[in-house]
């Protein structure tokens, strides 16, 4: 097995946070991917950059994609991404948030942030409206803790 991705050298491992704030609810992102012909709902994430822990990368992706900085951090575990690739998607859960602003690269400047009641979130998932099956998995696991 390889690790590299499409010749764009090794996978790198990625983090995916559910954030819910004192009433419950999710934070949840959106975005238009044309390669994919339609707007999708998606969880603050990404990959890990050198140097950093699963966590770390959690937390920084949570406040460039969403503003939020959070207190109470727990893991909901780690999955590989592919058969093909020893890289893991680290899912986490954060609470007791702090609202700031959005950090976004050029390439996210057309991320849109709101919030969800969980269940909703469960039923957008269910109704495919998320692109990447690491949000929804995190979101069913958070749900059952």
């Amino acid at each position: 097995m390889s690790d590299d991705v499409q010749g764009r050298g090794p996978a790198r491992d990625a983090a995916v946070v559910v954030a819910r704030d004192d009433q419950g609810l999710v934070a949840i992102l959106t975005a238009g991917f044309p390669r994919h012909a339609g707007e999708y709902l998606f969880l603050p994430g990404g990959r890990r950059e050198d140097g950093e822990t699963p966590e770390e990368c959690a937390r920084r992706e949570l406040q460039e994609e969403a503003g939020i900085t959070a207190n109470l951090w727990r893991s909901l575990g780690s999955y590989a991404i592919t058969l093909e690739s020893t890289a893991r998607v680290h899912l986490y859960e954060a609470q007791d948030l702090i609202l700031g602003s959005q950090q976004l690269t050029p390439t996210e400047a057309d991320f849109k942030l709101s919030w969800w009641p969980l269940a909703d979130t469960i039923t957008a998932a269910t109704e495919g409206r998320f692109l990447l099956p690491a949000g929804p998995l995190a979101l069913l696991l958070a749900e059952r803790s």
